[in-house]
């Protein structure tokens, strides 16, 4: 008759346990969150543009027509980091509330877009 005996002596972690899955998802979601990071930043930019523009007068149409461009522009990068943050989410490494930013920023470029354009 043969017995197994088990071993209670915890083994050391091996280099291929030390690299594991925990380590790359911890990369990967500090990758993600930077990329978000700075996609949000620049569409904060844009947005800071857009509404700081004031035309000088009734004649200062190129003013709000780059108010116009910048709110455009951040609407669209907004979309593209919404997209990215649905495939983050959906790889799990980042959390859902990433797009409460994306869809923020959308929100604001789309009002500065319809009802908050500049008056001339």
């Amino acid at each position: 008759m043969s017995r197994y005996v088990r071993s209670s002596a915890a083994q050391a972690p091996t280099e291929a346990t030390r690299s594991g899955p925990g380590v790359r998802a911890r990369i990967g979601s500090a990758l993600c969150g930077l990329v978000l990071t700075l996609g949000h930043l620049v569409t904060a930019y844009l947005l800071l543009l857009a509404y700081l523009a004031r035309p000088a007068g009734p004649w200062d149409s190129e003013t709000v027509a780059h108010s116009n461009f910048a709110a455009g522009f951040a609407l669209a990068v907004s979309v593209v980091l919404g997209l990215l943050t649905w495939g983050f989410v959906k790889a799990g490494w980042v959390r859902a509330w990433w797009f409460v930013v994306a869809a923020g920023f959308a929100v604001a470029a789309l009002l500065r877009l319809t009802l908050l354009v500049p008056k001339l």
